[in-house]
């Protein structure tokens, strides 16, 4: 794609609330009304699975065991079919893949990342989700990606991080991995309400020492469309002060 890409994926740790407004799109759209949700319920599966699958002293397995009170996982596990085989872009330590495999809905998957200490977490951990394979590879997205295509692409807090110049070739290549039938799994941070954009990016500019920039999710919406995917969920997440945009299309059979 011309420009070298390092993504690094940040961590965090926190307690809060989840504020879920949810509109699920098929043939006729139905709109589910705004409910809270409190952590322990919407991470009844997640925040223990996180904690077997990293369960070291170092700071990357640190932040892997808290991640699930700041990030959706509950919500991004749900999207995922039973059975299926998904590539996990930028994966980072792996966790998202790990916490599929935990729970018995994947028969297998890849991911990668261009940070080396992440990948290195990230295969120790797949050792504990045996004998459901997990591959985990050492590649920026500038590189060439891992061939054929899958039932789930996922790319989760990563378009921040990509630059600019580059995004669009980053979900083009994302859509072209996915099977006839699968689904692209999409989801950032929220541009909008600005304070919320704020805090995530100081949280960034701590944690990952990256001054980031947003991806306008509607930006996202319209490449997929022209490229053929259909979008079929659209979910808008707060835990805490973190705003999340969840987007799930699905290439026609």
């Amino acid at each position: 794609m011309g420009a070298s890409v390092r993504i690094v994926i940040a961590r965090h740790s926190c307690n809060g609330y989840v504020r879920r407004d949810a509109l699920a799109l098929s043939s006729r759209a139905t709109l589910r009304a705004p409910r809270l949700i409190v952590p322990s319920e919407n991470n009844s599966n997640v925040a223990p699975s996180a904690r077997r699958l990293f369960d070291d002293s170092s700071l990357i397995s640190t932040v892997q065991r808290y991640r699930p009170y700041i990030c959706p996982f509950a919500e991004l596990i749900e999207q995922v079919p039973t059975g299926s085989e998904v590539l996990d872009i930028g994966c980072g330590a792996g966790l998202y893949l790990g916490l599929l495999a935990a729970q018995g809905r994947i028969r297998g998957g890849i991911g990668f990342d261009a940070s080396l200490p992440a990948i290195a977490a990230a295969k120790t951990m797949s050792e504990k989700v045996a004998p459901i394979r997990l591959d985990f590879r050492h590649l920026g997205v500038d590189q060439e990606w891992p061939g054929g295509t899958f039932d789930v692409v996922s790319l989760v807090d990563v378009m921040h991080h990509v630059p600019i110049p580059v995004r669009r070739d980053v979900t083009r290549l994302a859509a072209e991995r996915v099977r006839p039938g699968g689904l692209f799994i999409y989801k950032d941070m929220v541009r909008r309400p600005l304070w919320r954009a704020v805090a995530n990016r100081a949280h960034d500019l701590v944690v990952a020492r990256q001054w980031i920039s947003y991806e306008p999710v509607e930006a996202v919406e319209a490449q997929c469309r022209a490229i053929g995917l259909e979008l079929v969920h659209r979910q808008d997440i707060n835990m805490l002060w973190y705003g999340h945009e969840l987007r799930v299309f699905r290439r026609p059979a």
